[in-house]
């Protein structure tokens, strides 16, 4: 900073500048009595970021210091106005108590906030997990650590394929990233520097991720079996990210991690894969216009009362399953619940009364929990009983399972009732915390505060009667404490164990042994009640969290019960059904509904539809029809039902037969980013890409309008190209929806087998059209282009000229004296003499040129006749002469 060599400091002043230079990325929060203060550089930009006043230390004078200050029982909101601009909070307290500190008190940073590793639950979304990520890399391998302290859940993998990893570490809108140093890899930088963790990506020294060093982090912070256990010890990449959030967790939470119990490694492959685009595009968590959660299918489907619950439930969404065992395992639960009407009732009911069990968890055991936080999961333990109950009658396998691992948890829950008070204050320190009763010591103490002026009166009555003097009294003033007063008329009779206090006019005040003791009591009894409920609190709160993995197991438990009861809630609410999921490749699908459009004011009500895919004659079926009529809509809502059945949902159909996808691909709209130097074209190309490389003959892929980024022939011939290679590709052949306005598409059902048309059925009236939303198998070649402009209000004007330039359009290109026929109007007059020779080609020629070229020998007989008879009309029928 440089002020430290410059400015006559005082010894708080240079005990702040020590801390700083350890912490020098960091805003410090400086404990100062009962403000947090800020000094230097840290006051002005904290003034600034958080609209507070700057004032200085000194003011007016030499060396005057910028200050500003929070106080320290609102500060968690001004902390978190810090992380949400992106920076580091280090949060530093008095370790000492200053009456007892000899000189400067002591002070120590006691943990670091910072994006990735927030606690405070008013600064955390309550249905959102809130990860740290890590990176690593070890050769082509790929490794990725998530851990989420609010929770404590620690999550590894690792992948070769670099585009797989670059869609599951987007797909956890990382708020914070840990990088190494030398990390020179455009991709990965490029993912991060436009993500969520954008202003908060740390690069570290490499011995953070270096193979052993993070080994022996790991090891020695779990121990060698976990490690084994979770497969780390064979797989360097996720060891080495995994043992860099650790360590970075620790070195800035100074170790207060216990809820950190395990480490769970998962394969991507072991879900069904929706990458960010497709979620994006799916609408899964927040809709393309707006990023609003309202209008989204978690919206829809999350019915979860309690906060843990909703994480579990936004778990299941992202990472759908593909073993149709366990699938049929949590749809048998969900349709369990659904069936016994009270007994769903009364779950939700009951767990409306339960808080976030697993993030009170982690603040116990990080040791930053407040009674209230205790109060409340004595709250949440009163309720299990209840809930295990209700679910007596429940016999699904999963709901036995989570009845037998939900942990009533007695004897914390009797620790808690019997020791906090039902209404505890906010803070620690000033007492109020304990529940009379609870702890001897700390009664006798209360007692003399709350029973003073008996115990004065009971002594007063005492003494009198020992001396015999009537008009003895015990008082109290601020400058000299407890006195025995007795009139100057009856000193003689004052016995020889008081001692004079002060003399007065007409008296004398004493004090003896007895009262001299009751002084110390009372006037240090309050600063003593508050120490001693302080001590109370540490000794239980840690008593809770040694406890720490029985609680979070029956929280994990009563998540999943609400999950499955929130699935089951909105079946019966929506009228979904139950669909059969298997190994096959059929996916059926009748009367599908799209579970967010239904949710709509929708004037005619939703129209459902069929669908039926497979890996043979019904793999690729091409779908089209005008805008507005439905297109979109259709396929998504096949897409969101199969994600629903494979997330153990039931889904909006009158029935469903889901034959398992390893991944759905979407390529619907496109947007420019020109933020990274990419067109709407190069974004749609990009996308398409990624399908057709990385699909399997298990996907299920949504291809909306592709090639309309470029010129209509280019267009045309890369959506044709695109829809072969899915068709025909050793390996791929993937169940496909292709929904296009190019109408030649069509063409390809007569040459490829698995290729089937369907169309969006309109109503003509006149030369307007009705949407009638039905699917119909067979292909259309009109796009009602017109009539949608003329719905979307487009004048008139605009749509006559657009009805004759289409007429010419379908005509022919050029008139009889090489006009382009596109120009012409009702008005247009050509000034061209009509006598003139023609100088363009006449169709005769194109029509010769055409035949040369035409490769005979790949040519089917019904093509053949098509074009055979396309030339007859061209040339207007004409008879040879």
């Amino acid at each position: 900073m440089g002020i430290k060599g410059t400015v006559d400091l005082t010894p708080a002043m240079r005990q702040y500048m020590d801390i700083k230079e350890q912490y020098s990325d960091c805003i410090l929060f400086f404990r100062m009595g009962d403000f947090y203060e800020m000094f230097f550089e840290d006051a002005v930009i904290a003034s600034q970021a958080l609209e507070i006043t700057l004032t200085s230390r000194n003011k007016n004078k030499e060396g005057a210091i910028p200050l500003c200050g929070v106080p320290y029982h609102a500060a968690s909101a001004y902390i978190a106005k810090l992380i949400d601009k992106g920076f580091k909070v280090a949060i530093c307290e008095q370790v000492e108590d200053p009456k007892l500190a000899k000189g400067v008190v002591r002070r120590e940073v006691v943990r670091v906030v910072t994006p990735g590793l927030v606690v405070d639950p008013d600064n955390l979304d309550a249905k959102e997990n809130n990860f740290l990520g890590a990176v690593a890399a070890d050769g082509e391998t790929l490794g990725l650590a998530c851990l989420d302290i609010s929770t404590g859940e620690f999550r590894v993998t690792e992948s070769r394929d670099k585009a797989n990893f670059l869609a599951e570490a987007a797909g956890y809108h990382l708020r914070e990233v840990l990088i190494p140093e030398d990390l020179k890899d455009r991709d990965l930088l490029a993912l991060f520097s436009g993500s969520d963790a954008a202003g908060t990506v740390n690069r570290l020294t490499s011995d953070y991720f270096r193979r052993d060093d993070a080994a022996a982090v790991l090891t020695e912070f779990f121990g060698a079996d976990t490690l084994k256990a979770a497969g780390l010890d064979s797989r360097p990449a996720a060891a080495a990210a995994a043992g860099a959030a650790l360590r970075y967790a620790v070195e800035t939470q100074k170790e207060h991690l216990g809820h950190i119990t395990g480490i769970e490694r998962y394969e991507t492959d072991h879900f069904l894969i929706v990458d960010e685009i497709a979620k994006a595009n799916l609408e899964l968590f927040s809709t393309i216009a707006g990023r609003s959660k309202k209008g989204s299918l978690f919206q829809v489907i999350d019915e979860t009362v309690t906060a843990m619950g909703g994480r579990k439930l936004r778990n299941w969404l992202s990472y759908p399953l593909v073993s149709p065992e366990r699938i049929a395992e949590r749809l048998g639960a969900v349709g369990d619940i659904k069936e016994h009407h009270l007994v769903r009732e009364g779950i939700r009911k009951v767990l409306g009364s339960v808080y976030d069990m697993e993030r009170l968890g982690a603040r116990i055991a990080m040791g930053v929990a407040n009674a209230r936080d205790l109060t409340a999961l004595g709250n949440s333990l009163r309720a299990l009983p209840e809930i295990k109950r209700l679910t007596a009658e429940l016999t699904a396998p999963a709901i036995v399972n989570i009845k037998q691992e939900i942990d009533e948890m007695p004897d914390v829950k009797s620790l808690i009732e019997r020791s906090i008070a039902d209404d505890p204050p906010l803070t620690i320190r000033e007492g109020g915390m304990i529940r009379e009763g609870f702890d001897a010591k700390l009664d006798e103490i209360v007692a003399v505060t709350r029973d003073g002026r008996k115990w004065i009166a009971a002594l007063e009555e005492k003494e009198r009667k020992r001396t015999g003097i009537n008009s003895l009294k015990v008082g109290y003033n601020s400058v000299f404490g407890y006195y025995i007063e007795i009139s100057k008329a009856r000193t003689e009779a004052i016995p020889g164990d008081y001692v004079r206090k002060q003399t007065l006019v007409n008296a004398e005040r004493y004090i003896n042994e007895e009262l001299k003791g009751y002084e110390q009591t009372v006037l240090h009894a309050e600063d003593r009640r508050q120490e001693r409920e302080y001590e109370l609190f540490l000794e239980i709160r840690n008593a809770v969290a040694a406890e720490i993995r029985r609680l979070q197991i029956t929280a994990s438990r009563i998540a999943e019960l609400d999950a499955l009861a929130s699935l089951a809630e909105v079946a019966e609410k929506n009228h979904y059904v139950r669909p059969a999921v298997d190994d096959g490749d059929r996916i059926d699908i009748r009367d599908g509904r799209h579970p967010v459009v239904e949710k709509m004011n929708l004037t005619d009500g939703f129209v459902p539809n069929d669908v039926v895919m497979d890996m043979d004659r019904n793999r690729f079926l091409i779908i089209t029809g005008p805008n507005m009529a439905g297109k979109s809509t259709f396929i998504r809502q096949v897409a969101l039902i199969v994600l629903m059945a494979q997330m153990g949902s039931f889904v909006p159909a009158a029935e469903a037969h889901i034959g398992i996808v390893d991944r759905i691909f979407t390529r619907i709209g496109a947007a420019d980013n020109l933020s990274r130097g990419q067109s709407t074209f190069m974004v749609e190309m990009n996308e398409v890409a990624n399908i057709l490389i990385h699909a399997t003959p298990r996907s299920l892929i949504i291809l909306d309008e592709v090639g309309r980024g470029t010129s209509t022939f280019d267009g045309l011939s890369i959506a044709w190209a695109v829809a072969e290679y899915i068709h025909d590709a050793a390996g791929l052949g993937s169940r496909t929806l292709f929904a296009t306005h190019y109408h030649q598409l069509m063409e390809l059902a007569l040459t490829k087998d698995g290729v089937k048309n369907y169309n969006i059925a309109v109503k003509e009236w006149g030369d307007r059209i009705i949407f009638l939303r039905k699917i119909m198998e067979g292909g259309t070649n009109r796009s009602y282009g017109i009539q949608v402009a003329r719905i979307a209000g487009v004048p008139d004007d605009v749509i006559v000229r657009a009805k004759e330039v289409l007429a010419n359009l379908e005509k022919g290109e050029l008139d009889a004296v090489g006009l382009p026929k596109i120009a012409k109007g009702k008005k247009d007059t050509p000034n061209r003499n009509k006598d003139q020779l023609s100088l363009f080609r006449n169709e005769d020629d194109d029509i010769l040129e055409e035949i040369a070229d035409l490769d005979i020998m790949t040519l089917s007989p019904l093509e053949a006749m098509n074009r055979i008879n396309v030339w007859k009309e061209r040339l207007g029928k004409k008879k040879p002469s």
